[in-house]
């Protein structure tokens, strides 16, 4: 479509009067003119070019005869259908060589294909779900996930429950402070959908009858790598049970056992991310919380501890043997 196409009013413009504009044109083509006080209420009718001022008086309009209102509106749908069939058959002509050498080997699948750009990304993750038969197994970092994010993942979820196809997904413990995420877990709850919850995740991932795997190749997830490896495909697969393993059922209680000094489990986690080497922002995006929080949770955990700065807390966390218990 060209620049002045997109400016053009949208061909189903014309049926889209408003009913006093419906009847104001038919009291004009019966009397044959309207008075401009008249037609205020419905604007419309000016916006299509159906009135036109009287020549004999500038209080009055004259409706354009229907015939050529109507031919007006369609001449730019019928030069954009020509051009647009114009536009397949070149491009048709375009790819019939490449159709040809195609068609001489069996098409060949790919053990990895990049995706760069949301869209492409998400055309593949369609293709995917289009495709699926079985399961599909996802690990969701991070906390609560936005509302256009739980609205695409709502869509293609109930299309997968319609199938009667099994979902397993695997959040962060900071998703069940989310009351979007809450809510689109109890519309998935009608499927086969297993939702689970870990305190700490891989990146994100999503497997497919265990056939092709999808994961994240950049921080910003502008581009992902398609994976059809079978080896690597269930090497995810293995990895995705093992925290499976792990995870706590949405519906039961988290259990944050404290030490006797008052430590809960958070803390633990985050003490042992601090002795790794891990800066606040870093802790934050493995335990799925904003770095306020965690930030909040080091404060804590230092006044517990004693601490007055930072290099002496690594040493005290390290003296207290919090990290030697059992989460």
């Amino acid at each position: 479509m060209t620049a002045s196409d997109s400016n053009q009013t949208h061909p189903h413009a014309v049926t889209d009067f408003c009913d006093e504009g419906r009847r104001l044109y038919a009291s004009a083509l019966r009397t044959g003119r309207i008075a401009r006080t008249e037609v205020a209420p419905a604007p419309c009718l000016m916006e299509f070019a159906l009135l036109h001022p009287d020549p004999d008086d500038a209080n009055w309009l004259r409706p354009v005869p229907p015939s050529a209102a109507l031919a007006q509106r369609l001449h730019p749908i019928e030069r954009e259908i020509r051009e647009r069939r114009h536009f397949s058959i070149e491009l048709t002509d375009s790819f019939e060589p490449f159709l040809a050498i195609s068609a001489q080997d069996p098409p060949t699948t790919h053990a990895i294909t990049v995706l760069e750009g949301i869209n492409r990304i998400n055309a593949a993750i369609d293709l995917a779900t289009a495709e699926c038969h079985t399961e599909v197994l996802t690990v969701q970092p991070g906390g609560g996930r936005s509302e256009h994010a739980l609205n695409s993942a709502l869509e293609r979820g109930q299309a997968l429950i319609n199938r009667g196809i099994s979902m397993r997904t695997l959040y962060q413990h900071t998703v069940r402070h989310s009351q979007g995420t809450l809510a689109y877990a109890e519309r998935m709850a009608e499927g086969k959908v297993e939702i689970r919850t870990l305190e700490q995740l891989i990146e994100r991932l999503m497997i497919f009858d265990r056939t092709v795997a999808f994961i994240p190749a950049r921080d910003d997830r502008q581009v992902a790598l398609e994976l059809r490896h079978p080896g690597l495909v269930e090497y995810l697969a293995a990895v995705f049970e093992q925290f499976w393993q792990r995870g706590v059922p949405l519906q039961e209680r988290v259990s944050y056992d404290h030490t006797p000094d008052g430590i809960s489990g958070v803390q633990r986690s985050i003490a042992k991310l601090l002795v790794e080497g891990y800066v606040d922002e870093a802790i934050a995006r493995r335990l799925g919380m904003n770095v306020r929080t965690a930030r909040a949770h080091i404060a804590k955990l230092a006044a517990t501890l004693g601490s007055g700065s930072r290099a002496q807390l690594g040493y005290l966390i390290a003296q207290s043997g919090i990290l030697d218990q059992d989460h």
